[in-house]
């Protein structure tokens, strides 16, 4: 998508006035020199989690007029509106699946998370509820699973029905021992990964430094996938955002994950 996006029933205009009002004062004039080095050929997808609790930052990032990817949770309050809404505004709609983390504190992933203790046939009924769940997915990602991603078995069982419903993958790489990108390569399942946290802090000056950094990324990279959240940090993402996307939208493509395989007019992962 390219331009603005529409805006929708969803955010009255006293919200819409009061994200105009929203400013902050971001990189200095040196440090985005005329000669950056990020051309109109390098790639940004910017996506952002935890969508589907109707939490903070979720009007404000939706309302964005640049093409994001919004990772909505399932069988959450607001998982069919908030998916629809982002849909509507132009974005791409991921399924931002709960996954097993290294910790043993699991009570907090919610229903049909996706465990390592699982057959595989769970396994594949999970997701494909997950998937059923948020309208017009057309990729998924993983809420925490820093545990899951590293099991060959589990991730053989979601991908293979990434496959069969064509959907990405992205792996968050909360675990850099993840094995998602090896599986998929042998399935044939697009597959691209997280590069950067932008909103590990709940700093709006930490977000300004993360979004240098991926300018630094591109420095000698064709591609960057950046995860922000709604949520604690979710109004300060947006206000970030608001303010860093159109001069990153000179330098780069803003586009969805899935858009990524399109200009590379490839199946092979993104990781780089």
């Amino acid at each position: 998508m390219k331009g603005t996006v529409k805006t929708t029933c969803f955010v009255s205009s006293g919200l819409l006035l009061a994200a105009l009002l929203v400013s902050f004062t971001l990189f200095p004039s040196d440090a985005l020199p005329a000669d950056s080095p990020v051309s109109q050929k390098k790639n940004v997808a910017i996506v952002i989690d935890d969508f589907g609790n109707n939490m903070a930052g979720t009007a404000e990032i939706i309302e964005l007029p640049f093409h994001l990817t919004i990772a909505v949770m399932p069988f959450q309050r607001t998982t069919q509106r908030d998916a629809e809404w982002a849909y509507h505004a132009g974005h791409d709609v991921f399924v931002h699946i709960p996954m097993e983390p290294l910790s043993k504190n699991v009570r907090g992933l919610g229903k049909g998370a996706i465990t390592t203790d699982l057959s595989d046939e769970e396994i594949r009924l999970r997701v494909n509820d997950a998937i059923d769940d948020v309208p017009h997915a057309v990729g998924i990602n993983n809420h925490m699973g820093s545990k899951a991603t590293a099991d060959r078995r589990v991730m053989r069982a979601v991908l293979q029905v990434c496959r069969e419903r064509g959907l990405t993958f992205l792996d968050s790489k909360t675990n850099h021992l993840s094995i998602a990108g090896e599986v998929a390569k042998e399935l044939g399942v697009h597959y691209a990964e997280n590069h950067l946290f932008l909103d590990n802090k709940n700093s709006s000056r930490y977000i300004q430094n993360q979004i240098g950094r991926i300018y630094q990324h591109l420095s000698n990279k064709d591609s960057c996938v950046a995860i922000g959240h709604v949520g604690r940090p979710g109004k300060k993402t947006a206000a970030v955002l608001k303010k860093t996307l159109p001069e990153l939208n000179k330098k780069a493509n803003l586009v969805g994950v899935t858009q990524l395989f399109r200009l590379k007019n490839s199946p092979l992962p993104i990781t780089n």
